[in-house]
């Protein structure tokens, strides 16, 4: 049964992130009140990583916010494409944060699916710090994040938030070309 919480949550973070699917600024004040929300619902369904996620989420947006306004240098930050070696590095770091973070919920909490829930928090971590710059390989990482996090969320009865997370792979894919196209605009 979805809940007033899960509703209002799914409400405004479709809005947060189609607008930063969009490049738009305004994704990022509307992302500190949707995750505050999911911080408290995913809390309900013993889903702490997703809460922590949630928290972190929280922070970066602030900080997003402030760099995609003033960026290096005072001017508004462009789209730009990460490094191939920052981009291993992320890899790496994320799979081995990942299986750390899972044992660790194993063995110290009732969480449900561990290791999967962890790989949903260390790769939106990473596909985050990837938006924060407004490099434009945040949204493959999104894309994987998404087909994680779907069957996760039905398999804890959060149909609505699961529905809307395939609809958001969907806007990773449109946003992944969307992005490109302004990059290539733009040089």
């Amino acid at each position: 049964m979805v809940t007033p919480l899960e509703l209002s949550a799914n409400a405004v973070m479709t809005v947060s992130i189609l607008l930063a699917g969009r490049n738009n600024v305004h994704s990022w004040w509307l992302g500190i009140i949707g995750c505050t929300m999911f911080a408290v619902l995913f809390y309900g369904v013993q889903l702490y990583a997703d809460v922590a996620l949630q928290l972190f989420f929280v922070a970066t947006c602030l900080m997003g916010w402030l760099q995609w306004l003033r960026g290096a240098g005072g001017a508004a930050l462009p789209i730009s494409s990460a490094r191939f070696g920052t981009l291993l590095w992320m890899a790496v770091a994320g799979l081995a944060a990942t299986v750390a973070y899972g044992l660790m919920l194993k063995q110290f909490t009732d969480a449900y699916a561990p290791f999967i829930d962890s790989a949903v928090l260390v790769f939106s971590i990473i596909a985050q710090l990837l938006l924060m710059r407004r490099q434009v390989e945040t949204w493959p990482v999104w894309l994987i994040v998404n087909t994680v996090a779907v069957p996760l969320y039905a398999s804890r009865g959060l149909t609505l938030t699961a529905v809307l997370y395939a609809a958001y792979w969907v806007n990773a894919a449109v946003s992944w070309w969307w992005w490109r196209r302004q990059m290539a605009t733009a040089a």
